[in-house]
């Protein structure tokens, strides 16, 4: 093996500089890397192919792009907006507060693909607690901003913290073998059993931090629409 061999290191970072199609840079680096290192052009086509068969599921979450903008497109954040606005007692943080609490538990129970800032933050969720403030009137755009990050967080937080209750994650795998590299033996269902109670701290914690939201937003909402109404000022006419 030669320095060669990082050629395609180098095709990389030219072909995202001049901006060209990411596949095809990718492609050129693969061929060229494989070339370098001393495969035929079969052969690198065929380690490829491989690899690609090999990790196919990798692409599969690409799949759910077009389908989401395909939803978008069809109103499905205009009808999740009008569905929660109908609901007289949803707030943004009771809407974040429930979908904690859903994050957290599918997440134990190895769902972790069921939320996720593509599929759900970005299209339902920060929707419907944007929907749940702008009852009372228009939220100005800085409001918003807070709510759809306090929407990521939200999803960030069920998911690092549920997760380690499924004994099967990589989280829970990845303790245990450096425990082990330590000479500490633990099984992976205790390592589950010990994150219970930091999961339910993390829901206890954020949880408060979302219900305190809905002051925060009020107090600030009423801020900005005290100072956005015109001053009346009365004068008075000289004669003269």
């Amino acid at each position: 093996m030669h320095t060669w061999t990082l050629i395609g290191i180098a095709i990389v970072i030219v072909g995202f500089l001049l901006r060209l199609n990411p596949l095809l840079v990718v492609t050129v680096a693969g061929i060229a890397t494989g070339l370098a290192g001393g495969l035929g052009i079969t052969a690198t086509v065929e380690a490829l192919g491989k690899s690609f068969t090999e990790n196919r599921y990798v692409a599969i979450v690409w799949l759910v792009l077009p389908v989401i903008g395909l939803l978008e497109r069809s109103g499905l954040k205009e009808r999740t907006q009008e569905l929660v606005g109908r609901v007289k007692a949803a707030t943004p943080g009771r809407v974040l507060l429930a979908y904690l609490g859903i994050r957290q538990v599918t997440a134990a129970l190895g769902l972790t693909s069921l939320g996720g800032h593509a599929q759900m933050v970005r299209p339902l969720v920060a929707p419907m607690a944007e929907a749940a403030g702008n009852r009372e009137g228009r939220l100005p755009a800085p409001l918003l901003e807070r709510i759809r990050a306090f929407a990521a967080a939200t999803d960030n937080v069920g998911l690092f913290f549920g997760e380690d209750i499924f004994i099967a994650i990589g989280s829970i795998l990845l303790i245990k073998g450096f425990l082990e590299q330590n000479g500490i033996l633990v099984e992976p269902v205790n390592l589950a059993v010990w994150a219970i109670p930091t999961a339910l701290a993390a829901f206890l914690v954020h949880g408060t931090r979302l219900l305190l939201l809905d002051g925060r937003l009020r107090r600030d909402a009423s801020i900005v629409a005290s100072s956005a109404e015109p001053s009346t000022v009365e004068g008075t006419e000289v004669e003269g």
